[in-house]
């Protein structure tokens, strides 16, 4: 398979992708055409049908695996496909895995080493908590570790959310580590769960968009929602554990113009927004340099609010 990233002007297509989107249009001349989005595991390319009634175009929809001939073009810089020929393909003809983004560490390993924190948690209450959720609640299992962390920005693949919250974790132990202050047991709990709501926030791969409850109500409030459930179902779960851990989720942004309901109220809140800031800008910093050859300056980033530079070595 020739991946999407690999193509150059003039280059002849004829392999199988993902129809990400597929929407029909209209030129300037009144000629029917239609946008079409191909994706692969490296990224999209967009496509254009000129001729959609062609006896070579075959009938096909949004997320299906099609395969595509045609020529790569440039236009107003960027590559396109001009579409000759498409058809839909079979099961057996495709590996999904050749055509989503996912994480670049074993996504088992990593869930792994997310697990093994639960189990080193003294308190008991939240140790429970964790257990139900993470270990013993197969179908969310299946979806944390499929999730991405995001539509896009940072942690956008399978996997994403896994490796972002186990990054979060990491720098949380080491927060209690220097500030002993810190009650460990709560923070690496909220480390855990901080984005567990993502898991009905987003719609798995290939869609990974929002889903009607993530439009309405967002990941921390459904997070929240998702702990609250599980602890009324645990007898004798402390009300003020519970307040601090909800608190935490709720004030995990930071600042109400980032999304969270609340600003953090205790220390723990604090150490938790700071992993999770740090390890989304540093991750989107990573996708950047990642997804550029350039070196030297690369040019403003509203994210970051500042002309960006890739460093040499």
């Amino acid at each position: 398979m020739k991946y999407l990233k690999e193509y150059s002007d003039g280059d002849r297509v004829f392999d199988i992708y993902l129809c990400k989107y597929k929407a029909s249009a209209v030129t300037k001349n009144g000629k029917a055409y239609e946008n079409v989005i191909l994706q692969d595991k490296t990224g999209t390319l967009d496509a254009k049908i000129w001729d959609p009634n062609s006896a070579g175009i075959g009938e096909f929809d949004v997320l299906d695996y099609i395969e595509v001939y045609g020529d790569i073009t440039s236009f107003q810089g960027a590559q396109q496909v001009n579409v000759k020929r498409v058809r839909v393909c079979r099961e057996g003809e495709y590996d999904p895995g050749d055509y989503l983004p996912i994480s670049q560490y074993n996504i088992d390993e990593m869930y792994g080493e997310l697990t093994g924190y639960i189990e080193r948690l003294d308190n008991q209450y939240l140790k429970e908590l964790l257990k139900g959720l993470f270990l013993q609640d197969e179908a969310f299992k299946a979806a944390f570790k499929q999730s991405s962390a995001a539509k896009s920005i940072h942690h956008g693949f399978v996997g994403g959310l896994l490796q972002h919250t186990l990054s979060v974790t990491r720098l949380c132990e080491y927060y209690c580590g220097v500030f002993p202050r810190l009650k460990k047991d709560l923070l690496i709990s909220a480390a855990l769960c901080h984005d567990i709501g993502k898991v009905r926030e987003l719609s798995l791969f290939p869609l990974n968009d929002y889903t009607d409850e993530g439009q309405f109500l967002g990941h921390i409030v459904i997070g929240c929602e998702m702990l609250g459930e599980r602890m009324r179902a645990i007898e004798g779960f402390p009300t003020m554990l519970a307040a601090e851990l909800k608190h935490c989720i709720l004030a995990h942004h930071g600042e109400y113009e980032y999304g969270s309901p609340k600003k953090p109220a205790i220390m723990e809140a604090v150490a938790l927004n700071f992993a999770d800031n740090t390890d989304a800008k540093l991750q989107t910093f990573t996708e950047i340099l990642d997804g550029s050859d350039d070196t030297g300056w690369l040019g403003y980033n509203r994210l970051f609010e500042s002309n960006l530079r890739a460093t040499k070595g």
